[in-house]
């Protein structure tokens, strides 16, 4: 028994030892097992920290881009600066844009930021289309009205919905990025935990059996490893931050290049700009001197017959008279036409009648597209009168004229058309149901394609080169109309054609146009003879001749070349009249009639000017008489201004040659 006893007592702790050291290796191989676990754990939560941190700087940078640009875009209401204000803003939104598509990507694995990010994309489309709908109205030069929809579109739910949208995935993101904290703290320490753990377990392993040493060795060294791994994902941890704090001052000092480069490619933009002006002044200016040399060519052969012929028939000398004030008639109305559409100023809105203003545009519109275009001109012969102002509705035609001669490369029809058109509510863009006048110009260019005819109203959009146009063309035309509570509309085909129709209402207004140059209803036969008249011209030849046909009138006139002079001339005796040009060195007519106005106020006043434009101001209620004028015009602007008042407004005085 002793002998058997012993052995099966060696047996036992044979067996014991083998199942202790089994035990052993199996606790050791599970200790080993959970710390590579835990090690796994941990670098998975440090690696969704990092992302955390990058979804929550993304978050901060689209709400800076935002930010920015609404900033710029108030910068441009204020000052219309579309060359700095205008093109910040358009820059920023596109980065939020880019920044918006990019968080897409960082949050494409979570299902609810991702849901988040898709509302803050709605949020972010319809404030862009408010912000966009500004800068067309800015652009259209609405005045106040830009920023009366700057203040409703920063008051609009969007921008706050968008903003509130931005905060809710940052503070989603934070709590996942505390979650992801604790829960790295936690492997952290449980990895501590348990290497502790297999320490002590491998000094107990090492000391029971020789066979286990080996084993809590290789944990030893896997304990090491995971400290060196630790360590280097702290070094790692701190590499990353520095390397951010790098690349945000590479990109600061790559956004400050940029706006650099973006100032001197604004200035090259406003020299091509500039050479383009130049260039189109020479072609306009080579069509008019051609108009002119013929006109003058008229006017020279016809006096000069007539001056050979002097003591010749005499009807055959009133032909050569008549021939030569044919020509010099129609300088004049082609002066004041050019002089009418270089004009520069707020809307001046009256009634007009589209199908006249069109038809009358031709000789411009040869001029402005050269001979290689051909103008076809269809207007309806009961166009109904609009409420618009006529300068801004010419611009807006031959800005179109241009751009469809560019679509055609300089050869092609271009169609100009009147119609009158029933529209709906929202039948063309935003356009209020009614009764409207259709100014249709339709090219056979290359046309445009859908993603150009979306964008083709929007600022600062353009199809061509660079330096070629500034993409402001079509949103002044979309800026006039609406103003003029009308609206703009596309029909564009690519490789057929494009057709931009302006809708302008239809006013039932019957007042009598204000147009520049008609002549006043005064019998031209009255006059009030001997009538003292002080004449102020600076021209010489100028004031000869009036004072000659006055004096042929039976008017008594006074004449002098300054403001000065006629002030003395005034204080020395008393006249019925002043007749004074508007623009004269040193003091102006309307200052010269203020002046003598407070000395004495019984005499009437006749402005005399050849510029149009000058309206409005301190000449409102007075006569005025384009330059050139004939004796006939003459005599019927002077009898206007000497006739008693009467319940009817003063009509301006035109030159009969100008009509």
């Amino acid at each position: 028994m002793t002998a058997g006893g012993d052995q099966i007592r060696f047996d036992w702790r044979r067996g014991g030892a083998a199942a202790g050291g089994l035990v052993a290796t199996l606790v050791l191989l599970a200790m080993v097992f959970l710390v590579a676990m835990s090690n796994r754990a941990r670098d998975e939560a440090l690696q969704l920290e990092r992302h955390a941190y990058d979804v929550t700087l993304l978050t901060r940078s689209i709400e800076a881009s935002i930010s920015r640009s609404e900033s710029a875009l108030g910068r441009f209401v204020l000052d219309e600066d579309t060359d700095t204000s205008g093109n910040i803003y358009y820059q920023q939104w596109n980065l939020a844009a880019r920044q918006i598509r990019q968080l897409k990507q960082f949050v494409a694995a979570d299902n609810a930021q991702r849901k988040r990010v898709e509302e803050l994309q709605t949020h972010y489309d319809d404030l862009g289309k408010q912000f966009a709908n500004v800068a067309r109205i800015v652009v259209g030069r609405s005045g106040d009205y830009g920023i009366g929809y700057y203040y409703a579109a920063t008051r609009s739910p969007a921008g706050p919905a968008l903003h509130s949208k931005l905060r809710e995935i940052a503070v989603s993101e934070r709590a996942s990025l505390q979650r992801r904290i604790k829960e790295t703290e936690l492997f952290s320490a449980r990895a501590d935990q348990l290497t502790n753990y297999l320490s002590w377990l491998g000094v107990l392993v090492g000391l029971g059996a020789i066979i286990l040493g080996a084993v809590a060795v290789q944990a030893i060294r896997q304990f090491a490893y995971a400290r060196r791994l630790a360590e280097t994902e702290t070094e790692r941890a701190g590499a990353l931050e520095q390397a951010v704090a790098e690349r945000t001052s590479e990109l600061r000092q790559a956004n400050e290049a940029l706006r650099a480069e973006g100032e001197e490619r604004q200035a090259a933009e406003a020299q091509l700009r500039q050479v383009q002006k130049m260039e189109a002044v020479g072609q306009l200016t080579g069509g008019i001197a051609h108009d002119f040399n013929n006109m003058l060519a008229v006017v020279v052969g016809g006096i000069d017959l007539a001056r050979r012929r002097l003591n010749g028939p005499r009807r055959e000398v009133l032909n050569h008279l008549n021939n030569a004030m044919e020509g010099a008639t129609r300088a004049a109305a082609l002066t004041r036409r050019l002089l009418s559409f270089a004009r520069s100023e707020p809307l001046l809105p009256e009634r007009v009648d589209a199908a006249e203003l069109v038809g009358g545009m031709s000789d411009l519109l040869d001029r402005t597209l050269g001979e290689r275009i051909r103008i076809e001109v269809d207007l309806a012969d009961d166009t109904w009168p609009t409420y618009v102002d006529p300068h801004q509705l010419e611009n807006a035609i031959v800005n179109l004229a241009v751009n469809a001669r560019d679509a055609m490369n300089g050869t092609g029809a271009l169609r100009i058309a009147t119609r009158n058109v029933n529209l709906a509510a929202n039948q063309v863009g935003d356009v209020q149901a009614g009764e409207y006048v259709c100014v249709s110009v339709t090219d056979t260019g290359c046309g445009m394609t859908p993603d150009v005819l979306e964008r083709a109203f929007e600022p600062f959009f353009t199809t061509k080169p660079v330096g070629k146009g500034t993409g402001l063309g079509l949103s002044q035309i979309f800026g006039f109309a609406h103003q003029s509570e009308g609206e703009v509309g596309i029909a564009s085909e690519v490789g057929k054609g494009t057709t931009v129709s302006l809708y302008l209402p239809r006013t039932k207004a019957e007042a009598p146009s204000r147009r520049l140059g008609k002549a006043p209803r005064v019998d031209n036969d009255i006059t009030v003879a001997g009538a003292r008249i002080l004449v102020v011209e600076d021209d010489p030849r100028v004031r000869s001749s009036t004072v000659e046909a006055l004096q042929d009138l039976d008017y008594d006139p006074v004449a002098c070349s300054s403001g000065e002079e006629a002030i003395g001339l005034f204080d020395a005796q008393t006249f019925d009249l002043v007749i004074t040009d508007i623009v004269m060195p040193e003091m102006t007519g309307p200052e010269l009639i203020k002046t003598l106005k407070e000395r004495r106020s019984d005499f009437a006043v006749l402005f005399v000017t050849g510029y149009v434009g000058e309206e409005g101001g301190d000449i409102v209620g007075y006569e005025l008489l384009r330059k050139p004028f004939t004796v006939a015009a003459l005599a019927a602007a002077v009898g206007a201004a000497l006739a008693p008042p009467s319940s009817e407004p003063r009509r301006t005085s035109g030159a009969v040659a100008a009509r």
